[in-house]
């Protein structure tokens, strides 16, 4: 054959080669692509089949987004989706009016569900009664909120689901790791620890009465003498003024008549974190809830932050849009108090206590806290489901 003939020849069999190549690459891709896509669509059309599809939720939060609330959030957002639902949240940064107008708004809009969050405790009852009865199809989940008439007994409303944390045993927890692991050995003697108590109440939040409660138990036994009560003065930088009255109280003490620091929320005690470190007091403190940002803390080098007491913040969203689905479907008997085991319109969630010994030296952060946590922290089993939301949300 003539060299030019052969050279066409080999470039045509190297171009053909080249042009195969890429053509079964090409398809390759697409094929991976198209699995994705089956997959995707595979989803999509479940939800779509789901018994709450198309239905509109809303997360209402009177509070600011602190950590585990956009933890909330977030939970909440991905399980409404995987439910086949539409899924807003707003925040109300503190505001009792903010929160009301954010309710009769999403009513207003045609929300078909509203999951509700730390309603207080002088206007929740009446406030809600009104919705619905101008609203008689909307469905209510509520988070940390108590109905109270305006005599002060406390109501039920039909059709409501109230969900909380333990948020007694929340407390007991810290209080337990303080009398019989801080200071055993004057528990033992039968001397009270001296505590400076953060909390601010009672009435303010449902929450923080509810864990009045173990505390005011352990004062009862003699357990604890509590130094003094502190509180943010102002709740649009809650933390930071937390930082400005622990330094104004601590000051005023020596050093030997605190023994240790009861926090009834992580938020307050970041601040209280602060004035310790700040100052260089040595003066143990626990709190209620955790964050990234509070294991962080714990774990610094000489950390006065000795344990949390919490929930799973990863689960807390899912929980209540769980519920709140059930709900829209008309499958109350399928909504289980996680305690009791029955089917209920009052629903608690168990906590656990997380030590600094367990977060410290091992990168721990919020998604991989089960790895240390006890048990309760990682379980799932308590979850209220049913049939077709566990195909959907497995």
């Amino acid at each position: 054959m003539h060299k030019t003939g052969k050279f066409l020849f080999s470039f045509l069999l190297i171009l053909t080669l080249i042009i195969s190549g890429c053509s079964s690459a090409g398809s390759s891709t697409k094929n991976q692509s198209g699995d994705s896509a089956v997959s995707s669509a595979a989803k999509d059309s479940a939800a779509a089949n789901s018994p709450v599809a198309g239905k509109k939720v809303a997360y209402i939060m009177q509070m600011a987004a602190s950590d585990i609330f956009e933890m909330w959030a977030s939970s909440a957002s991905e399980t409404a989706k995987a439910l086949g639902m539409k899924f807003d949240a707003f925040f109300c940064g503190g505001s009792d009016d903010k929160w009301q107008e954010t309710i009769e708004k999403c009513a207003a809009e045609g929300y078909n569900g509203l999951l509700l969050s730390h309603g207080g405790q002088r206007y929740a009852y009446s406030f809600l009664t009104g919705i619905l009865e101008k609203y008689p199809d909307l469905k209510i989940v509520t988070f940390d909120t108590i109905f109270k008439d305006s005599s002060g007994n406390t109501q039920k409303i039909e059709g409501v689901t109230q969900f909380f944390q333990q948020d007694s045993q929340l407390a007991e927890l810290l209080l337990d790791y303080i009398c019989n692991t801080l200071y055993a050995d004057k528990t033992a003697s039968g001397e009270p620890v001296r505590i400076l108590k953060v909390w601010k109440g009672p009435r303010f939040l449902a929450a923080f009465d509810r864990r009045e409660e173990a505390y005011a138990d352990f004062e009862q036994q003699g357990l604890i003498e509590t130094v003094n009560t502190i509180a943010p003065m102002h709740f649009d930088d809650a933390e930071k003024s937390m930082t400005e009255i622990t330094n104004m109280i601590i000051s005023g003490y020596q050093g030997e008549k605190i023994d240790a620091i009861w926090c009834c929320y992580d938020l307050y005690a970041s601040g209280v974190y602060a004035s310790l470190t700040e100052g260089g007091y040595d003066i143990p403190m626990v709190s209620i809830d955790i964050c990234n940002s509070d294991i962080e803390k714990m774990s610094a080098e000489n950390s006065p932050w000795k344990a949390c007491a919490t929930t799973n913040w990863n689960y807390n969203g899912e929980f209540g849009i769980r519920v709140l689905a059930l709900e829209l479907a008309d499958e109350y008997e399928n909504i289980i108090d996680p305690v009791s085991g029955k089917a209920s319109d009052w629903l608690e969630i168990p906590g656990s206590l997380v030590t600094q010994d367990m977060v410290s030296g091992d990168e721990i952060n919020i998604n991989n806290l089960a790895d240390v946590a006890d048990e309760t922290y990682s379980d799932k089993s308590y979850m209220p489901s049913s049939e077709w939301m566990d195909e959907l949300l497995s």
